[in-house]
């Protein structure tokens, strides 16, 4: 039987893996029993370190390591209890060809939820498909159900009635929000941007195309103008910036 390869994508910074790491530890056992108790073996793609005191990858380089060793055809959860950096996995994740499942701890310990959402978010926008469950000690029918269903097939569906994809509004907020796009796309903004991509953040960043057609541009300022001098340095490099009333106004 093909094993379960799991992997844990971590934070960048050591101290916050050491730290973590008893709770990510607590986590992979409950969810490894659980993967067991339905008839599969798992195998982890990555060895815990014990110079480090961790078993998370760390960086971008240590996750391109690991999948290169890893067959392109095995089953994949990435298990999250954690904060941790998405472009530690992303990039593999983009190319890998099975089935992928992201899984997350329910607990308010450490934002290991939080850190599987934003993986989430990145798959999602690099157009990769993917699984992802979650619970609070991973023996829950909800969970259990669905972690065999994905299991056998790669698939889990939830219930999404509540999602709506169109939505009334009201029409004084319809016309004035339609006045605020078209002044901006007249006299235009820039946008000052932060650290783009942030952590690992993917899902955070905007392509140029896709503000450009709104009437925004982006300047990206050096995290040195933040701290120096954060609010004329930034008005600097952002130039004259729309606040709500028009120029000739």
């Amino acid at each position: 039987m093909t094993p379960i390869y799991l992997l844990a994508s971590g934070d960048l910074r050591e101290s916050a893996n050491q730290v973590c790491w008893p709770a990510k530890a607590e986590m992979e056992a409950a969810l490894t029993s659980a993967i067991e108790s339905l008839g599969h073996t798992v195998k982890r793609a990555h060895d815990f370190d014990p110079d480090r005191g961790h078993g998370f990858l760390a960086s971008q380089r240590e996750g391109l390591d690991v999948f290169r060793d890893l067959p392109p055809d095995a089953p994949i959860i990435a298990a999250e209890a954690a904060w941790q950096y998405s472009h530690h996995v992303l990039p593999c994740l983009i190319h890998h060809k099975e089935p992928i499942l992201t899984v997350a701890n329910w607990s308010g310990q450490w934002p290991g939820l939080v850190g599987m959402l934003n993986l989430n978010g990145s798959l999602t926008k690099a157009g990769v498909d993917y699984a992802t469950l979650w619970s609070e000690d991973f023996t829950d029918s909800y969970f259990l159900e669905r972690l065999k269903s994905w299991l056998e097939t790669g698939i889990v569906e939830h219930n999404v009635s509540h999602v709506r994809s169109a939505f009334e509004v009201p029409e004084v907020l319809d016309k004035k929000a339609k006045a605020i796009a078209a002044e901006i796309r007249r006299y235009k903004l820039i946008m000052g941007v932060f650290d783009e991509g942030c952590m690992g953040m993917y899902n955070a960043i905007i392509p140029d195309h896709l503000l450009h057609s709104t009437g925004v541009s982006r300047n990206v300022c050096r995290s040195r103008l933040c701290t120096t001098r954060p609010a004329k340095s930034a008005k600097r490099a952002a130039g004259p910036c729309w606040t709500g009333v028009s120029p000739a106004a």
